[in-house]
């Protein structure tokens, strides 16, 4: 599933250059992830490198954009260009 930046968030600026597919970026109030973009870094990491990073753990599964392993690594795919 793609990840979902909480209204916690603290605009810290440290989640937007962790993110390998550009995914994250700053909204109106605080930073957005981009679910078309979010592959919770598979193909990249084992963990998603924004939670990693959180100082605040505002970052939750998106309750929208449920996807599976298989479906973000065949998301990764595309947005890399191998697939």
């Amino acid at each position: 599933m793609a990840l979902l930046i909480t209204d916690d968030c603290i605009n810290c600026d440290v989640c937007e250059p962790a993110c390998p597919n550009g995914a994250i970026a700053q909204g109106e109030r605080f930073y957005e992830i981009e679910p078309g973009l979010c592959t919770e870094c598979v193909g990249h990491h084992d963990k998603p490198q924004c939670v990693k990073v959180c100082p605040v753990e505002c970052i939750i599964p998106h309750p929208h954009h449920v996807e599976d392993r298989d479906a973000l690594y065949q998301k990764f795919l595309l947005l890399s260009g191998e697939g």
